[in-house]
């Protein structure tokens, strides 16, 4: 792969030269056009710091993919990653490797609509696969629990019930779950559902606390998509009806703050944080972009900081995202493109620069 980065004309007067080196700093551009593997040209430009580059080798057998590709969870332990795709008479999920090789599809029925995916317990022997359904038919509504080969394990929700948002534990259109390594589960229930709540369960399942309140508002939500927890204490969450992110103490469930700057343009689908912990991954499905932006530290959320941003191409439509915490590759669930794609970070060893 070649990048090349455009020329910028520079000025001999000595205050116009920071000007412009500033400028190359913040918003330098890159671009690149490339054959992968499929066949097919991948677009895509880097524009600002360029963190990541596009992994024309992943997948080796792009032509498996067969519906719309929604959600994707790795395992950095077994080198694992597994991709939920849509569609009619297809199978709902398909296991590669990291290095690209296919491994197996799911042929299981119990799966309708998927939407979300989760890799929970992935340092144990026995990691499982969380889906949200958000299909209404007989199996939907629902939040699954899977083995690494597909067998289900356990059913969050009433199948085939969209809730109301009496019961918590009865889902309408449940878009993502995050299972913090405590068991604790995180979970955005409305994916243009009735519902538009976040709540936080115990590995035993008993609500610990919840904001179920559809609005603008603080602490009000209108199609919540995606859900992280950091190491600080913080559920992060992309309120996508509302074009913002929404901060929580993840202990007590306190509102902590909101980004929206950075969305004017276009809602935030997925929110994922980089394995040093210094960015959020952002995706926004219209514009087609995946966003990276600073994370405050500790005590301070402040406004969103876009840093850098791959620009796909019109019509890929990406979903979620989810990264490999061993290596820092990004990977991106594209329902327009109808395939999965693998970022790999411009690094020495696995490790930001």
């Amino acid at each position: 792969m070649w990048i090349k980065k455009r020329g910028h004309t520079c000025l001999m007067v000595s205050t116009m030269v920071s000007v412009v080196v500033l400028m190359l700093v913040l918003y330098g551009t890159f671009g690149s056009q490339q054959m992968g593997s499929s066949g097919l040209t991948q677009d895509y430009q880097l524009l600002g710091r360029p963190l990541y580059k596009l992994d024309l080798t992943w997948p080796r057998n792009p032509e498996v993919f067969s519906g719309q590709v929604f959600a994707v969870a790795v395992n950095q332990f077994t080198g694992v990653v597994y991709v939920a795709q849509r569609g009619d008479n297809v199978p709902k999920v398909l296991v590669f490797t990291t290095d690209g090789d296919f491994l197996m599809s799911w042929n299981t029925s119990t799966l309708e609509m998927p939407h979300g995916m989760f890799l929970a317990d992935a340092a144990s022997s026995n990691p499982t696969v969380w889906i949200t359904d958000v299909g209404n038919g007989p199996y939907g509504h629902c939040i699954k629990q899977y083995s690494p080969s597909g067998k289900l394990l356990q059913v969050l929700g009433t199948p085939g019930k969209a809730g109301s948002g009496l019961n918590p534990l009865e889902f309408d259109q449940p878009a993502e779950i995050y299972v913090h390594e405590s068991g604790d589960m995180y979970i955005v229930d409305g994916d243009g559902g009735m519902n538009n709540r976040l709540m936080k369960l115990s590995k035993d399942q008993e609500v610990l606390w919840m904001h179920a309140e559809k609005g603008q508002g603080l602490a009000q939500f209108y199609i919540p998509h995606s859900v992280t927890v950091d190491t600080s204490q913080r559920v992060w969450v992309a309120d996508r009806g509302n074009k913002r992110i929404q901060v929580f103490n993840s202990i007590t469930g306190d509102w902590l703050g909101t980004w929206g700057s950075c969305f004017t343009e276009d809602a935030p689908y997925s929110v994922r944080l980089t394995p040093d912990r210094k960015y959020f991954v952002v995706v926004q499905l219209n514009t087609n972009q995946i966003s990276l932006l600073d994370a405050p530290p500790v005590g301070l959320i402040g406004q969103c900081r876009m840093v850098s941003v791959i620009q796909l191409a019109e019509e890929v439509k990406p979903h979620l995202v989810d990264l490999d915490l061993k290596t820092g590759a990004l990977y991106v669930a594209e329902i327009g493109a109808q395939q999965a794609q693998k970022f790999t970070p411009f690094s020495l060893g696995g490790k930001f620069l």
